[in-house]
């Protein structure tokens, strides 16, 4: 019921903000800053803003500087499966030598995998990329079966095969537990794509540790809660009719919440520079929340495994996560590198628990561990904006190009 009360208010409100954007356009052609006519098309596009979409936004990853020389980029699917995609950040030019193939594991949380955009064009500079492209879950049919945690590790085991031997895996946030899980499986197969390095970020890998209000949140209600209150069913005309998915709105609700002030004054300047004719400074909020109101529907199986799991039960590092009946095991992880990035602030994934992931790899040499703490950055600050690109990118391209031998 509460995704068909969506829905229905979503196809009523549609049409209203289609003329409203239309409008706005008209207005805004030969008016004067400051003008009534440009302050009635500033609200319109406000008002045309303010709804959330379905579809995954562009990479708009277009060309790379590589030693002041500018290569195209081509976006390439290499494998295409119902739940995600591996796409590639192909250079289209050939480079004199070979650069470190890196797969950037992208969160499968409410959003989608383009919240990495800045991440992917940073390591585009000294490597080839390739990302965890998720799809809609509203837009998988239900014959293509369930997409549960385990489902998400096979993901990232036959993404790390398909790219092949000598692979690099940097995981942000959310699948560093599934990064690790995958990375230990592929180690004790012996399988000769296991990656040479994994790069874990701000991920949740002992949540025991110096809890967040989000992982208090998790705790505080049984998971039978959280499938009662937060699993819908996708309604017509979604080609995932009657899949059970943890809707994207809830999620952006839930993140909206959490500071609600904030997302009212960015509305209020974007009104305000429109006015003024202030266009760049109007772009920047346009740009932001083109890709935070672009929402990504999560699979129920999914989203309550990981819940429970990972955030109320802690399997992993209580060395009872078991991957399809087998037990995942960190320890089997002996000729990968690892690194783990923390920041300082961050109120989402605090400091400690993703150094736990150090102590559970206890068979990798030391000399090929490396943690690094961000100071002055939350949690978004570890993977984009000046001090990722300045402070965290560096460490992290000088580990991975350590780790090619």
């Amino acid at each position: 019921m509460l995704y068909q009360a969506y829905q229905n208010q979503a196809d009523l409100s549609s049409p209203l903000r289609l003329m409203a954007q239309s409008m706005s356009a008209m207005l805004w052609m030969n008016n004067t800053e400051g003008s009534w006519m440009r302050k009635v098309s500033a609200g319109m596009e406000v008002f045309s803003r303010m709804r959330l979409t379905h579809s995954r936004p562009d990479y708009g990853i277009d060309s790379v500087t590589v030693d002041d020389e500018v290569y195209p980029i081509e976006e390439e699917t290499v494998l295409s499966l119902p739940f995600g995609s591996l796409l590639h950040f192909r250079k289209t030019t050939a480079l004199a030598e070979p650069q470190p193939k890196v797969l950037l594991v992208a969160p499968l949380s409410g959003h989608f995998a383009t919240l990495l955009r800045e991440t992917a064009r940073t390591l585009l500079q000294h490597h080839d990329v390739y990302i965890t492209d998720w799809h809609n879950a509203r837009d998988v049919a239900l014959r293509h079966g369930p997409f549960g945690l385990d489902d998400y590790i096979d993901h990232m085991i036959r993404f790390t095969q398909t790219i092949g031997p000598g692979a690099h895996l940097v995981a942000v946030c959310q699948p560093c537990v599934a990064a690790l899980a995958a990375t230990a499986l592929m180690a004790e197969d012996d399988d000769p794509a296991q990656p040479r390095s994994l790069t874990l970020m701000a991920g949740p890998v002992d949540c025991r540790v110096n809890p967040t209000e989000v992982n208090k949140l998790a705790v505080s209600k049984p998971i039978d809660w959280f499938e009662k209150n937060l699993i819908s069913h996708v309604p017509l005309p979604h080609k995932g009719y009657m899949r059970r998915v943890y809707p994207g709105f809830v999620q952006l609700s839930a993140f909206m919440s959490m500071n609600p002030e904030r997302h009212k004054q960015s509305f209020k300047d974007l009104y305000q520079h429109l006015v003024n004719g202030d266009v760049e400074k109007a772009n920047v909020i346009r740009v932001f929340y083109d890709e935070y109101l672009a929402v990504n529907d999560l699979p129920a199986e999914f989203y309550l495994e990981t819940v429970e799991k990972v955030f109320q039960t802690y399997d992993l590092p209580r060395g009872k996560l078991t991957y399809r009946g087998r037990l995942v095991n960190p320890a089997a992880i002996r000729r990968t590198a690892l690194m783990t990035v923390e920041g300082e602030r961050d109120d989402i994934c605090s400091v400690g628990q993703t150094l736990a992931a150090q102590d559970l790899c206890s068979n990798i040499r030391p000399y090929k561990k490396t943690h690094h703490v961000q100071t002055g950055v939350g949690h978004y600050g570890v993977f984009s904006g000046r001090k990722w690109n300045q402070q965290i990118y560096p460490r992290v391209r000088e580990m991975i190009h350590a780790s090619e031998g």
